[in-house]
């Protein structure tokens, strides 16, 4: 089932691991997963730049504990300005809590206050956290020094982008989820000619997907060209 986040919005059923290519984050990864299921590390911040996939992994890590049995809530800050501090309420009450964009909060006391003292209750009930944001947490424009000093405990991780050859990997994995088949030339005429980020080469193939199925055709280098020309011209 997917795990409901705060706006009761919903985590989509393909967001986990598997369908995360790991490559350069590895070891990311893998401190991440034992954290989700309460067995390693309890606070872990990771940053990096856009499309380095840190929302995909906090949502995966919600569901990777719901399968542990544990209670996870998934919280984005960059919905902050529809949300209020009173959200960390008694989230000590939760098994993992994850705080995606945390730099969406800084410089706002009573946000940076509530994310200080949400933390503090994690640690003293021995429960997890799980942050992200786009910069190491030494250089967040957080005012609040105590609640800086806290973001640099645990284990902190820089995101590494996919290279071309892992891009290729991850889209022809997504491809055969979807029981499609992606071949390597395919792949690469589609980084050529699209958009280069994950998510809108996840966005094109949910699209090529349904394209292919309405047309009962393969994913080929032609049928594909002829997808993006009609996309073009519409």
């Amino acid at each position: 089932m997917p795990k409901q986040l705060a706006l009761g919005l919903t985590l989509p059923e393909s967001t986990n691991l598997d369908s995360y290519l790991p490559a350069a984050n590895q070891q990311a990864v893998s401190d991440l997963s034992t954290c989700a299921t309460g067995t390693g590390e309890p606070f872990i911040y990771l940053w990096g730049a856009t499309q380095t996939g840190k929302s995909h992994l906090l949502q995966a890590a919600t569901q990777l504990a719901d399968q542990a049995g544990r209670s996870a809530l998934y919280i984005p800050l960059d919905q902050a300005t529809q949300l209020s501090p009173a959200i960390f309420d008694d989230l000590e009450q939760m098994d993992i809590i994850c705080l995606d964009d945390i730099e969406q909060i800084a410089g706002q006391p009573d946000w940076e206050t509530g994310v200080f003292n949400l933390f503090n209750r994690l640690r003293e009930q021995g429960k997890s956290l799980l942050v992200t944001a786009h910069c190491g947490p030494l250089n967040l424009p957080i005012a609040l020094a105590d609640l800086r000093s806290r973001l640099s405990w645990g284990l902190c991780y820089q995101l590494q982008p996919l290279d071309d050859n892992d891009k290729i990997a991850a889209l022809t994995a997504a491809a055969a989820r979807r029981g499609l088949t992606l071949s390597e030339e395919t792949a690469r005429y589609i980084l050529r000619h699209t958009q280069r980020d994950m998510g809108s080469l996840r966005r094109l193939l949910k699209q090529l997907d349904h394209a292919s199925l309405e047309a009962k055709r393969a994913l080929t280098i032609p049928f594909i060209k002829a997808f993006l020309n009609r996309q073009t011209d519409g």
